[in-house]
């Protein structure tokens, strides 16, 4: 059984007060995260989320990829111009520069300040390793990057509803999770995900679930009082449940390039 419906995972089915603490959740632990100076930096969501215009309101500039696969066939028409002075256009852009791109290669080596890779980021894009290795290429000394990715959790459960049994006992592998609409998510365990910013050389801080409280939870409390949104984010996040991948569907991570 899914930790939360198929039909829930995009927000489409009824869960609605569990969605606005998931977002809530994200954008106090973004808020939290975020460098204290004014910065540059990249967000590798791909146009999904909401997190480049909430880090361009505080303060920060952003290149937003609008998609980053490199498995798409998409042009790197924006990218051209930063190439004769990357430098002085990073320092001059707007506060949210959209860039249309399959890869990093537009951008030269130690060029921002902080990666972020909300919306699932590094699980729709399969070849996590390579995408990882760019994000250390461009990430000056004491940049960070945060990473959202599927966990196993949810993989697991995916494969449960398929009724895809003899998939369930492979968690020591990559673990490839086909989804009723045709794509591919690639799921992790909290292990797997450390692994990843590891092998790229970068230093992990931190990974936990992204939430921990259940649905049920989350609406039995909003459906009592509303205004307790802000007292289960700060419980969510006040939590410490590191490395702790046998809950939620997704684990997020934060890693420093030494």
């Amino acid at each position: 059984m899914l930790p939360i419906p198929a039909e829930e995972l995009n927000g489409s089915g009824t869960l609605g007060p569990y969605w606005t603490f998931y977002r809530a959740v994200v954008a106090e632990q973004l808020t939290r995260w975020l460098p204290d100076e004014p910065s540059v930096i990249l967000d590798l969501s791909g146009g999904r989320g909401r997190w480049s215009g909430q880090a361009a309101r505080a303060g920060h500039r952003v290149i937003e990829l609008v998609d980053f696969r490199r498995t798409a066939s998409l042009s790197s028409s924006l990218a051209a111009p930063l190439t004769a002075d990357p430098q002085a256009r990073l320092r001059d852009a707007g506060r949210v520069r959209h860039v249309r791109a399959d890869d990093l290669t537009f951008l030269p080596d130690e060029s921002v300040d902080a990666v972020v890779a909300e919306e699932r980021a590094m699980s729709i894009e399969l070849m996590a390793e390579s995408a990882m290795d760019d994000v250390a290429r461009v990430l000056r000394p004491g940049g960070r990057a945060l990473v959202c990715v599927d966990s196993l959790v949810l993989g697991m459960a995916i494969l449960a509803e398929q009724e895809q049994w003899q998939h369930l006992r492979q968690t020591g592998e990559v673990m490839l999770v086909p989804w009723p609409d045709g794509s591919i998510t690639r799921c992790f365990s909290s292990g797997q995900l450390r692994e990843l910013l590891t092998g790229a050389g970068l230093e992990v801080e931190w990974v936990r679930p992204r939430t921990v409280l259940s649905p049920s939870t989350v609406d039995h409390v909003l459906g009592s009082d509303a205004r307790a949104l802000a007292w289960l984010v700060r419980t969510e996040l006040d939590a410490h449940p590191d490395d702790d991948d046998t809950v939620g569907i997704h684990l997020v991570a934060s890693a420093r390039k030494v």
